[in-house]
């Protein structure tokens, strides 16, 4: 770009301006999205270590996940409005600032329900810096191989952060306590706000208003969603609280419909659904996620509980789930171009749905090699091939000034899915589990020694091996479940998509063209 371009260029409302340090802005923006995105994962591992500390059930212990996700989710689009009319630097570091803080709260803290409000105000802090992060990227670097360049960076942290999450929260809870899985975003959020005013360029405000109420109801009508079905899962679907939780969600959704129909700026701009193509890539991200926080969620407890792995240990047995997306979602985007979003979103549906259906089989003597990771493996490669057509086609075909609004509705599609996916399944496995448990609780107190038996009714504590067994079975339980989504997502990738390839196959490191519209 010449320098007179530049000088018109930021004459422009809104235009971008470069800084001088571009390799420290985009440290500074990549570190801000990893510790946003691996605090999605870092406290899996950290979850039975947790359920102890603070006393969840199993089926609650999932609120610690959701209780991010949906706020994430919910309040992201939110989030980049906010960037666009505020300033994107400016907003960035209040989410940043305000992610950290309820970071270190979390770690305080000494109640369930402490720790579930601080894990939402993460989540409202993540909404607020994720989206601007990435559209500092497009304030920071110019157009053509330096932008292509930050993009790339941006997403090899995306891809990777949920891997680094899980290692760095096998390492802290091994090595430290729960806590540090909290307390570690401190340190990094303060570094990251004291870096950006003084090497990432603010951007120039737009004018628009705020969808407060859209946010609000959708949020809160997911929320009751999501609650609903975990409080069927305790205590069972005839239970008042559990109705009046799914008729809350139901006028909720219906009035944040309403609201995103008739306001002039809609945070979810609902014409964005009727591309089929975008449409579909949103539910089929809706039902891969669901897969993808319920097997992390599942297996971390059946690694630690059952083979009685060490939090470092199961960190480590998943490093290859990441590893396998990673490098087959570099192969997907050279490939491309040339094959077409279609037939690698069908291949990926097939490799998830066949993942899940092989860890369905998992029982109380699976083992780690001949029982969990082959499975895993294959559902990475499912994931690996999915996620890049997925979001080509969600930002194809909108105009530049719509391009945020559509990649930021994937990503909040994906956080949805994940929450309302693993309510779900909690949902499935505890109804399992409870009869998994009435069964062999029977069958022990009818066998065991009149000791054995005076144990159980002082301890409640049964036998590793039969407590072993009820997870187990409430485990594979959930993942015939999951399967179910999979599969939806193979038919809507069969009937729903028709875009078709671009061209022949770039260079590695060409920019992806977006392919085309149906």
């Amino acid at each position: 770009m010449t320098t007179t371009s530049r000088t018109a260029a930021q004459r422009v409302p809104g235009a971008a301006r470069r800084g001088i340090h571009p390799g420290i802005a985009l440290a500074v923006i990549a570190g801000a999205q990893l510790m946003v995105v691996l605090d999605a994962t870092i406290v899996n591992i950290a979850l039975p270590h947790i359920q102890s500390a603070l006393h969840f059930s199993t089926t609650g212990l999932s609120w610690v996940l959701n209780a991010y996700t949906l706020t994430f989710g919910g309040l992201l689009l939110l989030g980049g409005r906010a960037g666009d009319i505020l300033g994107r630097r400016r907003v960035f570091i209040t989410g940043i600032l305000l992610f950290s803080l309820a970071s270190l709260l979390g770690g305080l803290a000494t109640s369930s329900g402490w720790l579930l409000a601080c894990r939402a105000l993460q989540g409202v802090g993540g909404a607020i810096a994720s989206p601007t992060a990435l559209a500092l990227i497009t304030t920071n670097f110019e157009e053509g191989p330096a932008r292509n360049r930050a993009f790339g960076v941006f997403a090899a942290v995306s891809g990777s952060g949920a891997a680094v999450g899980l290692l760095l929260g096998g390492m802290l809870t091994s090595w430290l306590s729960w806590r540090w899985v909290l307390f570690v975003n401190v340190p990094i959020g303060i570094v990251i706000a004291l870096l950006a005013p003084l090497y990432i360029t603010e951007s120039e405000r737009q004018p628009g208003r705020f969808d407060v109420a859209g946010a609000l109801t959708s949020t809160a009508g997911m929320t009751a969603l999501v609650y609903g079905f975990i409080r069927a899962a305790q205590e069972g679907w005839s239970d008042s609280v559990t109705i009046a939780a799914f008729v809350a969600a139901v006028v909720l959704l219906s009035a944040f419909l309403l609201i995103e129909s008739r306001t002039r700026q809609p945070i979810t701009p609902l014409h964005m659904f009727r591309n089929r193509n975008r449409a579909g890539s949103y539910a089929i991200m809706l039902g891969v996620a669901a897969g993808l926080f319920g097997m992390f969620f599942f297996l971390t407890l059946f690694v630690q509980e059952v083979l009685g792995y060490s939090p470092l240990k199961a960190g480590l047995a998943f490093l290859p789930v990441s590893g396998v997306i990673i490098v087959v979602a570099q192969v997907v985007a050279r490939l491309l171009p040339a094959v077409g979003p279609k037939r690698f979103m069908v291949a990926g549906s097939v490799f998830a749905t066949g993942g899940l259906y092989w860890l369905s089989r998992i029982t109380a003597t699976s083992g780690y090699l001949d029982g969990l990771l082959g499975p895993m493996l294959l559902f990475s490669l499912g994931l690996g091939c999915l996620f890049v057509p997925l979001t080509l086609t969600a930002v194809s075909g909108v105009s530049r000034q719509e391009s945020g609004a559509a990649s930021s509705l994937l990503n909040a599609t994906q956080q949805v899915g994940s929450s309302l996916g693993l309510s779900i399944l909690v949902t499935v496995f505890g109804t399992a589990s409870r009869n998994e448990a009435a069964e062999l609780v029977g069958r022990f107190l009818a066998s065991a020694s009149p000791a054995m038996r005076a144990q159980f009714q002082r301890t409640g504590q049964l036998p590793h091996q039969i407590s072993a067994q009820i997870l187990a079975h409430g485990i594979s339980t959930a993942f015939r479940f999951a399967v179910l989504f999979a599969l939806l997502a193979l038919v809507i990738s069969l009937v729903v998509i028709r875009a078709r390839p671009a061209g022949p196959p770039r260079d590695a490191g060409a920019p992806v063209p977006s392919e085309t519209a149906a």
